[in-house]
């Protein structure tokens, strides 16, 4: 008996790798002659590089980086050495994670930090640059990070603009003799699930800003301002990417990731299962078991239950989530290629001791799932 453990993190609890871990285990007890193959997933946020760097045996580099706001931080990204791709995970550079909920400034907030990621994936002699872009602290159209890779962006004095969305406003010149020359030759593509255009109602600013901090009057402010780097932008390079889907996405990475790199866009969990080899491992299997967090109506836009789904069902394998809650509409799943979800609680309890307890609780499930799996496969 062949099963495929195939789930997201738990946020705030534990990485994918951990989740696959705890499962497999409670598998193991109840189905000691099973073949268990572990693939840790992602769906584009944060976790995503940790996932791929373990189901691809990559290795994970370490570096100090910019913050979001100017502070020190410690930043991983992923190495593949044989296909000669980075993955570069957002949020591990200029996540919102990174900076405390009282701190989250939208108008000040900077890319610098995944810039830096980038120069060292180049300085590596990276060809594919995977960028994950889920998670972001900033609202700054990529700025910060073109400028982390040579881009200069000046006042009308002539003077380097400080860092950050609103600042954009006062931009009159971009000069870009020093972009970094190898951007033109290497293959960007970003995993990411969210299509919205830069500016506008649905733009950047104003679905995201509020939560990064920025105040109606600062969204408006925002909007303009990253509308004016559009602007100075399009005369620059000859093209206008603003209205493109996923320009908007993490307050702009998108944009400039499209207008400067020519990226690609993809679905994070359709990169992370390339990339992992997920389908090569679905073949043959008996059962495939996924999971994240929370599993709702949410999880069909893209989530990783449903980009693990897709694929088992392409070669007639039963699914099977575990997931922390089971929210409001996820019944409707089974009618996209999920045969059967749990809760992986055992009981009433806390947030706080669910996430405490979370490997053990999966363990537990999933002891109880290979149990009835068993009993059913000997009728």
């Amino acid at each position: 008996m062949k099963i495929v453990i195939a789930p997201d993190s738990f946020k705030d609890s534990l990485d994918a790798a951990g989740v696959a871990r705890a499962i497999a285990t409670g598998i193991a007890e109840a189905l000691p002659a099973a073949e268990l193959i572990e693939c840790p997933m992602a769906d584009g946020g944060e976790g995503t590089m940790e996932a791929i760097v373990a189901a691809s045996q990559g290795q994970l580099r370490r570096m100090t980086v910019r913050g979001p706001l100017g502070q020190s931080v410690e930043a991983g990204w992923g190495w593949l050495a044989a296909s000669r791709t980075a993955i570069i995970e957002m949020a591990q550079a200029s996540g919102i994670q990174l900076v405390p909920s009282a701190q989250r400034d939208a108008c000040r907030s900077s890319t610098w930090g995944t810039g830096e990621l980038i120069a060292a994936a180049l300085a590596a002699g990276a060809q594919r640059i995977v960028l994950a872009i889920g998670g972001s602290a900033t609202n700054d159209g990529g700025s910060g990070m073109l400028r982390a890779l040579g881009l200069r962006l000046l006042d009308a004095e002539g003077q380097t603009l400080e860092e950050g969305g609103l600042a954009l406003a006062k931009l009159a010149h971009i000069d870009a003799s020093e972009l970094d020359p190898r951007l033109a030759e290497v293959q960007v593509e970003v995993a990411a699930d969210v299509d919205n255009p830069l500016c506008g109602p649905h733009g950047a600013s104003a679905i995201f800003g509020p939560q990064k901090g920025a105040s109606p009057a600062q969204v408006q402010a925002l909007d303009l301002a990253l509308g004016h780097f559009a602007d100075l932008c399009a005369q620059l390079l000859g093209n206008d990417v603003r209205e493109q889907p996923g320009s908007g996405a993490a307050g702009g990475m998108g944009f400039a990731a499209k207008a400067f790199m020519g990226a690609q866009f993809r679905p994070g969990v359709e990169v992370v299962a390339e990339l992992a080899g997920l389908d090569a491992l679905v073949q043959g299997a008996d059962l495939v078991i996924t999971g994240e967090g929370r599993f709702d109506a949410q999880t069909l836009r893209g989530k990783t239950p449903m980009g693990v789904a897709r694929i088992a069902k392409r070669h007639g394998v039963p699914v099977v989530v575990l997931a922390g809650t089971l929210g409001e509409g996820y019944q409707q799943l089974y009618g996209h290629g999920i045969d059967a979800a749990f809760a992986v609680a055992s009981g009433p309890m806390t947030l706080e001791q669910a996430c405490a307890d979370a490997a053990q609780l999966l363990q537990a499930r999933a002891g109880d799932i290979a149990r009835v799996w068993r009993c059913a496969r000997q009728d």
